[in-house]
């Protein structure tokens, strides 16, 4: 899912903003001899998740520096682990240390987040997805991060499938209309999702054949109404004031997918740290 060539160009544009002209303390203190040898090191427990990203930022500052991953992109770690080994010429060990370490741990504190959502309906068939809620530029991260964490992918952007909302549904005057108007226009291979607030409107959009119908921060009486109405007709997906205490009453309805903001939005980093 992480394109090479897209985590490079993102991975230089970070070192440049980081670097500017030059690290001018590390610069005027380490020598092209110096050669330092550190772990990756956990502070805390979590799923990892960016160790190619990591692996990467290094690589492009320099060839000779070695790195040996002791675990991989999915797995749980505990405070303490040691999750690599790093060793190489001191310049670039410092110059590459932070913004390496802002994609690892940015990223495994999205997997963890999403674990933590994911084990919380495990006994029931709903799926976690993320939202279009990312930090600009960084969403392919956040999303390989959702995934990595056992989530599963709402649409990458705006182009991937149609999507009407309450104000494209003033926009048009109903979704009726709204659902006219697109299909006189997409593509055979994209999808209708509509998002509704009232059991009225899922009628209408049962009545209008959407793909996916959006239980929009709807109580959960009113969901179990709802997907008796859909009765399968449509992929049924809850959205709005999921939080880690509700995801799981939620799933228990029998809502098809449950869309979060918080698994991304409000995952706090993880605690990881580079000990050289």
């Amino acid at each position: 899912m992480l394109n090479k060539l897209y985590v490079e160009d993102h991975v230089k544009m970070a070192l440049m903003e980081d670097i500017g002209f030059g690290d001018i303390t590390t610069e005027n203190l380490a020598g092209a001899d110096d050669f330092l040898k550190g772990a990756l090191n956990t502070r805390s427990e979590g799923i990892l998740c960016g160790c190619e990203v990591f692996r990467t930022v290094f690589n492009m500052l320099c060839d000779n520096i070695e790195i040996k991953f002791y675990f991989k992109d999915g797995d749980r770690i505990k405070k303490g682990d040691k999750i690599a080994d790093i060793s190489g010429p001191a310049k670039y060990l410092l110059t590459g240390e932070r913004v390496a370490l802002n994609y690892i741990q940015r990223m495994s504190g999205i997997a963890t987040e999403t674990r933590k959502y994911q084990d919380a309906v495990a006994p029931y068939s709903s799926k976690i997805v993320d939202t279009r809620k990312t930090t600009p530029n960084f969403r392919m991260f956040e999303k390989y991060a959702v995934k990595t964490g056992g989530g599963a992918l709402h649409r990458f952007n705006l182009s991937d499938c149609a999507m009407i909302k309450d104000n494209h549904i003033r926009l048009s005057g109903s979704i009726t209309n709204a659902v006219s108007k697109l299909r006189e226009n997409l593509s055979h291979a994209h999808k209708i999702e509509v998002e509704c607030d009232t059991l009225e409107q899922v009628k209408e959009a049962i009545a209008v054949n959407a793909d996916i119908i959006m239980l929009d921060n709807m109580p959960v009486d009113k969901m179990k109404e709802a997907i008796q109405l859909i009765n399968h007709k449509a992929v049924v997906e809850a959205s709005g004031n999921v939080t880690l205490e509700t995801v799981n009453r939620i799933a228990s309805v029998g809502v098809d997918i449950i869309s979060s903001s918080a698994i991304v939005a409000k995952a706090p980093t993880l605690d990881l740290a580079l000990d050289i």
